[in-house]
């Protein structure tokens, strides 16, 4: 059964998704629920609390997805030996799950367009994309990639990742998003065979 700070947290989400953080008040959200502001303000003090849960939310998800995928939830820095034990074809499957949950996972997609609406309208939602979207996925990448002895790893993690990155916005606007979606995995099949080539040719 979902709890009532669920529904808030979603409701929010759309909202956000929708029209930006800025432009949605706690009367919105509240009457987008048929409650009173006082009946939400009994679960979050503010709008800002909303975010705040929204991504405690998201990075509680990033870390069931990497448990669930078997690869590290955290830095390099802080669990080095758990990036010695990646295959390339775990972070071709991670990456195929990923993709399918920032595009079809409704908490996920919302979230992933409220930063792509934010992040030119403030340094911390800029800062959350690029975490999220962006430099952050490169970076993890390019950590993986580097365990694995691949030259330039930070140039073939940018280029693997690109895909991914290109594909979040063909799907979105598509009307066919299986096609889509296929074409996405052939890309990132193609992408990953490139990078296995290298690595065979050492």
């Amino acid at each position: 059964m979902t709890s009532t700070k669920d529904k808030i947290l979603k409701a929010s989400l759309h909202l956000f998704a929708k029209s930006g953080f800025d432009a949605v008040s706690t009367s919105q959200i509240a009457d987008s629920l048929s409650i009173t502001k006082g009946a939400l303000y009994r679960h979050f003090e503010s709008k800002q609390a909303i975010f705040d849960a929204i991504l405690l939310k998201m990075e509680q998800n990033d870390k069931d997805k990497a448990d669930k995928n078997k690869v590290p939830a955290n830095s390099v820095g802080k669990t080095s030996n758990a990036y010695q034990k990646i295959s390339l074809e775990d972070v071709f499957r991670y990456s195929l799950e990923m993709f399918r949950y920032w595009t079809e996972d409704d908490f996920a997609a919302s979230f992933r367009k409220i930063l792509t609406i934010e992040q030119y309208k403030s340094e911390k939602m800029q800062a959350l994309y690029a975490q999220y979207l962006s430099s952050g996925p490169v970076a993890y990448v390019s950590d993986i990639f580097r365990g694995l002895k691949i030259k330039d790893p930070y140039a073939q993690a940018s280029r693997f990742c690109s895909v991914l990155f290109m594909y979040y916005a063909l799907y979105d606007c598509a009307q066919d998003k299986t096609q889509v979606k296929q074409q996405f995995e052939r890309s990132l099949v193609a992408v990953t065979l490139d990078i296995k080539r290298m690595i065979s040719s050492k």
